[in-house]
């Protein structure tokens, strides 16, 4: 049986703890989008001033997706 070296483990640790962070972006983004649809609907009045408020939010999250992929390649 061959010996499992700290590195390769770090490097599996890394890669799962990545993946359960990209869980959070992708939930803020449905929540995102889902609000919006439900302002427009309930204000359709608005509409212009919501999408753009809402592709604000949209990159705020993506950043914050983006940060922690960087980071998974800077702390390997």
């Amino acid at each position: 049986m061959d010996l499992i070296t700290l590195a390769e483990v770090a490097g599996n640790v890394s890669t799962i703890g990545y993946g359960l962070a990209a869980i959070g972006p992708g939930i803020g983004i449905g929540i995102v989008f889902g609000k919006a649809i439900e302002a427009t609907a309930r204000q359709p009045e608005l509409s212009g001033r919501i999408q753009v408020l809402m592709w604000l939010g949209f990159g705020l999250i993506e950043i914050l997706a983006l940060l922690g992929f960087i980071a998974y390649f800077i702390f390997q």
